[in-house]
């Protein structure tokens, strides 16, 4: 960590000691405490789902139609991935702190855009300036991995979306009840409030943890290609993106699966219990069973989740509750997969931790995003959930590929090695 008071001395651990600098909880001259930075993921997770109960209203007070309200979902997504490739490059320029302390500032400013909003485009325009707030994921795991070694940083990173996978959970009933009570603006004052009380935290409690880098932030930029041509980036990137992409089909089928296939949604959120359990899992055991082992149970507790569902359709006995009881299995793989992924991805070259944050984030929202809408795209009542399922299936075995090639390389150097 840098301290303000001396700038230029960084402290950061090190890695065949496993020593680390103090943490002190509210003092800005230390690094981060671990509740602020799941504070800073559980925002970036906020910011993305508490408003949805309030698109239909908010498309009748902007006397538009619901599919231009909808817009804000994906251009959300876009532009979030997007910014996650430069944000991840400038924090390795500039630091941790004074990109947090920015992005979040802007964060502020693009909400209360939405809330003063003249009419629909405005609204468009803020709503998706509000994705910057993605620089509170991206930097809580570069910072992670600026302290802990590789599966040290797996298991820290398991514990801050475990904090975080319960704010999908709850968060669009408290937007739903907020705009019933005081309409649909109440959920983004929210938005701001969270924001600038987590903008606080980040100002008296966060401390910078990266080096400073000798680099212009072009030549930042240019260190891309470094991890572009490593098969391990791309081995734990690519195994995140598969996994997590199992989870964004079902979130672009489910809603359907659930009303017409079905006539209910009761059981919509059964991932979600899964995904807490494999993160405190990963939290627990990633040190004790390493990254490659952990990942490689996610994707197959993924695949396992959507193999069982379709062959239960094929016999002829698929329910509500086989199909999405089995999607607690695909949260599973997904709560132990992507954060070992996730570290494994940062640990390919330590000194661009923010730029493979930033990289493979976009990989996984960019991805995810389109699987969300092939699944919408290819499901029909006279399908019924057999294309969810089979999409589903097909991104998880190649999640599972992807690990291999991970380990599969890793025991190639290891023989080469000996």
């Amino acid at each position: 960590w840098t301290s303000p008071d001396a700038p230029n001395k960084c402290i950061c651990m090190n890695e065949s000691s496993g020593k680390l600098p103090t943490i002190r909880y509210l003092d800005r001259t230390t690094p981060p405490h671990l509740s602020t930075l799941i504070v800073l993921a559980g925002l970036s997770a906020m910011v993305m789902n508490i408003f949805l109960p309030s698109l239909p209203d908010m498309a009748a007070y902007f006397d538009t139609e619901y599919a231009v309200m909808q817009l804000s979902v994906p251009l959300y997504l876009l532009c979030s991935a997007i910014l996650q490739l430069f944000i991840g490059p400038i924090s390795d320029n500039l630091g941790r702190r004074k990109v947090m302390i920015a992005g979040l500032a802007l964060f502020l400013i693009a909400t209360l855009g939405c809330i003063f909003a003249p009419n629909a485009t405005v609204f468009l325009f803020f709503r998706i300036a509000q994705a910057i707030v993605a620089v509170a994921m991206v930097l809580s795991r570069a910072v992670i991995r600026d302290l802990y070694t590789q599966d040290q940083s797996a298991s820290m990173i398991g514990y801050v979306t475990m904090g975080m996978a319960l704010v999908p959970m709850i968060a669009p009933a408290i937007g739903g009840a907020l705009e019933q009570v005081f309409g649909w603006q109440a959920t983004f004052w929210v938005m701001f409030g969270v924001g600038a009380a987590t903008l606080g935290m980040v100002l008296i409690d966060m401390g910078e943890t990266a080096e400073k880098s000798n680099k212009s932030i072009l030549g930042q930029f240019q260190e891309y290609p470094d991890l572009l041509r490593s098969p391990r980036f791309w081995g734990y990137a690519m195994a995140a993106a598969f996994c997590s992409g199992a989870f964004f089909a079902y979130l672009g089928g489910a809603p359907f699966v659930g009303s017409v296939v079905f006539g209910l949604g009761l059981y919509f959120g059964a991932p979600a219990v899964g995904y807490f359990l494999g993160n405190f899992l990963t939290g627990r055991f990633a040190t004790r069973f390493g990254i490659n082992s952990m990942v490689m149970w996610g994707c197959l507790a993924n695949a396992l989740g959507s193999s069982l569902s379709l062959l239960i359709f094929l016999s002829g006995y698929g329910t509500a509750l086989s199909f999405f009881g089995m999607m607690t299995l695909v949260g599973l793989g997904n709560g132990l997969c992507i954060p070992n992924a996730t570290a494994g991805m940062l640990s390919v070259r330590p000194h661009l931790a923010g730029t493979a944050s930033g990289l493979g984030g976009a990989i996984m929202i960019g991805g995810g995003s389109g699987l969300a809408v092939l699944a919408g795209v290819l499901l029909t009542p006279q399908t019924g959930a057999y294309p969810l399922l089979l999409l589903m299936l097909g991104t998880a075995i190649a999640g599972v590929g992807s690990i291999l090639v991970v380990i599969r390389r890793e025991k190639t150097l290891a023989l080469r090695l000996s």
